[in-house]
């Protein structure tokens, strides 16, 4: 069964792509120092003057010192391409809370997507349900808007393959990636393959939480089932269905960003300190 973001958000698509770019002016907080800012140039080292040499690129200081010309060398910072992992499985659709851990993930994607655009970095994305959604990085707003309404329509089936899709993604790696996970980590082998991915490439992880995932309390045992699956099961109410300590734990230990959102809090300014800390959109000067 098929639906759409439009049916539990009462946004259209411009107002919902409004909302997207007024989180990616957020997260960009300002216009501070950035690789991906000016020339893109940074000074590394002065050499002898060889012919053919631009004379604006001499470094006239070193060259009264030294009594011989000398040029400056710049290095140029590479470009890190962003990979949005976006859980696309059906327990982000079912939500005990407006909004959905789903409608979240796609906001939170679009933001991110266009705050890297800002800075002059590829952006792109995989799905890791059920669907097969890859994009290759690239600086196209055109390609983002048009993965982000693709994005947008969701299924109430779709199982998760989050530790699937990394593994499949880390063959077709070639240079150092920063990858961006946006899910509830409910695939038993998500941080596996998190660790494994952390190895050689930058990776953070937004895990979203629904207010029913932390648990009731003085319920006594609690009857549920799956939504990807269909799996029923009971548990003693007060108790997490999924562990997030045990998997913040082991995140931690591997050097990799978590940050968990609450669907039923505000997000924005606890996603900007985040980014912020850790200057994650300013990874680029390798």
């Amino acid at each position: 069964m098929e639906s759409t973001l439009i049916d539990i958000e009462p946004l259209d698509s411009r107002q919902f792509v409004i909302a997207v770019k007024r989180l990616a002016t957020s997260l960009s907080y300002g216009n501070d120092r950035s690789p991906f800012l000016g020339s893109g140039l940074e000074y590394a080292q002065s050499r002898p003057y060889q012919y053919g040499d631009p004379i604006r690129s001499i470094d006239w200081r070193v060259t009264a010192r030294a009594g011989k010309v000398f040029v400056k060398e710049y290095e140029a910072p590479k470009r890190l391409p962003c990979y949005l992992m976006v859980d696309t499985s059906a327990s982000m659709t079912v939500s005990s809370h407006s909004p959905s851990k789903y409608w979240m993930a796609v906001h939170i994607a679009g933001g991110i997507a266009f705050a890297c655009l800002d800075r002059a970095s590829p952006v792109g994305v995989v799905g890791v349900g059920g669907r097969k959604l890859r994009i290759e990085p690239s600086l196209s707003k055109t390609q983002v808007m048009q993965w982000f309404h693709h994005l947008r329509h969701y299924r109430y089936d779709e199982p998760t393959t989050l530790g699937l899709r990394i593994a499949q993604l880390v063959p077709r790696l070639s240079g150092t990636s920063l990858v961006i996970v946006l899910s509830d980590l409910h695939d038993p082998w998500a941080v596996p393959a998190l660790k494994q991915l952390s190895e050689k490439h930058d990776v953070a992880v937004l895990q979203l939480q629904d207010p029913a995932e932390r648990g009731v309390r003085r319920a006594g045992f609690v009857r549920a089932g799956e939504a990807e699956t269909g799996k029923q099961f009971a548990t003693r109410s007060g108790r997490h269905w999924v562990s997030h300590n045990d998997a913040a734990e082991q995140l931690k230990r591997s050097g990799i960003d978590h940050l968990v959102l609450p669907t039923d809090r505000p997000f924005v300014h606890h996603l900007r300190n985040f980014f912020r800390a850790r200057d994650l959109l300013g990874r680029g000067a390798r």
